[in-house]
């Protein structure tokens, strides 16, 4: 690092952690330019920073020893604001009561990665920024209710029953579900996540994922158990889910988690640091998280990469396999985004063209023109549909995602049927984001990807597979609501800091930022 870039930086983290922009930037995080790297790009140690002091992280201190001031992370428990009752009453806190769960190896993976930013800001739980693209429910940051997710495993194999009071990282995810299709111990030894053969053993004839993306734990849970989410609660009784859920990797957004989880490694491994960052190497802007590219989203992994669906492969090649509605589904016997590359590569479809193109919006309407009328299905809310668009939309694909999955366990050759199939809903995703959660749209998206999950298990009971079946129901992150009295925007002080200096910088997210880019 040259001098220039080092006074930079250090002028970068002095104007983020200011105490005027304190009640909107939680903590801001770097790697220490005075450690190194290892030879994987693994940095020895991260810096983080609030307004109040500073702390080192590494291998021997993952928790952070301070450097100045007090500690910047008021906690580290993954197990913060249990049980629900204490989330709910105290929703999107303020920093100093916040929690932020294993900070240096969800932070050492993320600036392992060469497209992770120069340092990262993350935001307040409560930050509320539509200027710069925020909704009223959010999820990024590193604080432990936007990183929750859920973790209900049921049925075939499950070992312990009930509640319990622990968590799980969403890098076990992929081990999970490899561990119990019969993948050995030894093919899954180096991934960032482990198989929890504590909660299941192998055996199951079809092991079943469940992504009901950003379905928020604390409202699933405490849903399933008033009654509300009748099919969750099906789930329950054959099964357990952790109250902490699983930890989700840094930055806790959709395609860095969708990833993490399917490959069982982090962003420093698989190399999709965020739903939009700035590629260094080849000097661009990338946004993975598109409608326009999710079918792409491969293209984006690191070598030594592998997803579910390729371990499964690798270990029981003779057996089908199936991602519906995922992007993660490299190596998937059936795949809803095979098709769509199949029918792109044969002519067959609008050219998708770049994230928020032109071209893009052109494949978007040609898309919509093909998924089914979330109004002719009493599977889903209709009036949400007229409020949110988004919520139609997800309906829609979430529709689709149903019939896809009742064909799929529909052959009448045992040997045709999936042993490993995903089905992820995204509907939860929409509705969180439009009201934040235990608001009425996201209680709703709840209930109607729990009523469509009903149709398939009646399904698999009719088919005589309900018993056979091994399900692991979870999401990609948590979500906060955002308050009105957060509210702010740190480009001004980068600005007033890094301008004197002739440094321009590239804020992306935002909360990603690139030091000596320039801007569009």
């Amino acid at each position: 690092m040259t001098h220039l870039d080092r006074t930079a930086l250090d002028a970068a983290v002095s104007a983020l952690t200011d105490p005027a922009l304190a009640g909107f930037v939680a903590v801001v995080a770097w790697p220490d330019p005075d450690a190194g790297r290892d030879p994987a790009g693994r940095p020895w140690a991260v810096l983080v920073a609030d307004a109040h002091g500073s702390a080192r992280l590494d291998d021997e201190h993952p928790e952070g020893v301070v450097v100045a001031g007090r500690h910047p992370l008021p906690s580290t428990d993954p197990m913060a604001f249990l049980p629900y009752e204490l989330e709910v009453a105290d929703p999107s806190p303020d920093h100093d009561r916040n929690a932020y769960p294993l900070p240096w190896l969800r932070l050492a993976s993320f600036f392992t990665e060469q497209r992770s930013p120069d340092l990262a800001v993350v935001h307040a739980a409560g930050h509320w920024f539509p200027e710069q693209g925020g909704h009223r429910g959010e999820h990024g940051s590193l604080d432990v209710i936007q990183s929750r997710a859920p973790f209900v495993l049921s049925g075939a194999g499950v070992v312990r029953h009930g509640l319990i009071e622990e968590h799980a990282r969403l890098v076990d995810v992929m081990p999970t579900l490899a561990h119990a299709a019969g993948v050995p111990a030894s093919a899954l030894a180096g991934l960032d996540g482990v198989p929890r053969t504590d909660l299941v053993e192998p055996g199951a004839a079809h092991v079943i994922g469940l992504l009901w993306d950003g379905g928020h734990v604390g409202s699933l849970i405490d849903l399933a158990l008033r009654g509300e989410l009748p099919n969750v609660a099906r789930l329950l009784r054959r099964g357990c889910a952790l109250t902490g859920g699983a930890v989700a990797e840094f930055p806790s957004l959709t395609l860095v988690n969708h990833t993490s989880m399917l490959t069982g490694v982090g962003p420093g491994r698989h190399g999709v640091v965020g739903n939009v960052y700035w590629d260094r190497h080849h000097g661009r802007r990338v946004v993975p998280n598109d409608a326009a590219t999710w079918h792409k989203t491969s293209e984006l992994y690191r070598e030594g990469v592998t997803t579910l669906f390729e371990a499964v492969l690798a270990h029981r090649p003779d057996v089908r396999t199936a991602s519906v509605n995922e992007m993660t589904e490299r190596g998937a016997w059936a795949s809803t985004f095979g098709l769509v590359r199949a029918a792109l590569s044969a002519g067959e479809s609008a050219d998708p063209g770049e994230a928020g193109s032109a071209e893009s919006r052109d494949f978007l309407t040609t898309v919509r023109a093909l998924l089914p009328d979330p109004y002719a299905s009493d599977l889903v809310t209709h009036v949400r549909c007229e409020e949110d668009d988004d919520y139609a939309f997800y309906s829609a694909i979430d529709l689709l995602g149903l019939s896809t999955m009742v064909g799929l366990f529909s052959a009448s050759d045992p040997a045709e049927l999936p042993a490993v199939a995903w089905w992820s809903q995204y509907t939860t995703d929409a509705a969180h984001h439009a009201g934040g959660p235990r608001s009425g749209i996201a209680t709703e998206g709840l209930k109607d990807c729990d009523q469509r999950l009903g149709v398939f298990l009646d399904h698999l009971e009719q088919r005589g597979l309900l018993d056979d079946c091994l399900f692991l129901l979870t999401a990609d992150h948590g979500f906060e609501t955002a308050r009105d009295d957060v509210r702010g925007e740190w480009g001004s002080a980068l600005h007033a800091a890094l301008d004197p200096l002739g440094v321009p910088f590239r804020d992306e997210g935002p909360g990603f930022v690139y030091l000596g880019v320039h801007p569009d």
